[in-house]
């Protein structure tokens, strides 16, 4: 895989189980989210799993819909962490307390990365765990969908961007 140009950039990378519902919304909302505010030029954004489950998948068909019918477009190839990518990324963030625990094992001693939950970024304390729809239906990646935009919000607030906004269709 070839390394994104990080220079001066921020890195953030998202993370969920198998790659395909959760981060690769997150990564498609937050990257929407920069663009719409003339920012992307400042940022690196990219998703991953902590399992090899779906590697090579196209992001779950009930996610990317999710993304489409608010004008968010999707674009991504499941992959699975790597442990360069605690070097490459300045963020690491996570949907729930399994990945967490998993991408703290992972990390190697020494990496520069700030590895957290995605749902710390939000003001809202039903946002701190961002919770799997895979078993459940669309209702789950419409709330899905909502929390990260919040988080993003959140997260590009505490990198000093207060005045990032969004409307969807």
């Amino acid at each position: 895989m070839e390394a994104p140009n990080m220079a001066g950039k921020t890195g953030v990378l998202f993370v969920c189980l198998g790659n395909i519902c959760r981060s690769p919304m997150a990564e498609a909302v937050f990257q929407h989210i920069v663009e719409a505010n003339g920012i992307s030029d400042q940022f690196v954004v990219d998703s991953s799993g902590t399992s090899n489950f779906h590697v090579g998948d196209t992001p779950d068909s009930r996610s990317a819909r999710t993304c489409r019918e608010r004008g968010v477009r999707v674009n991504h190839r499941a992959r699975q962490i790597h442990t360069s990518d605690f070097d490459r990324f300045d963020y690491i963030l996570c949907m729930d307390e399994s990945n967490l625990d998993d991408l703290r094992m992972a990390k190697p001693g020494g990496s520069k990365a700030h590895v957290a939950l995605f749902g710390s970024y939000s003001d809202s304390a039903k946002d701190a765990i961002i919770r799997d729809p895979y078993y459940g239906g669309s209702k789950g990646f419409a709330a899905n969908f909502e929390q990260v935009t919040r988080c993003s919000l959140g997260l590009l607030k505490e990198l000093g961007f207060d005045d990032a906004t969004i409307k969807f269709r």
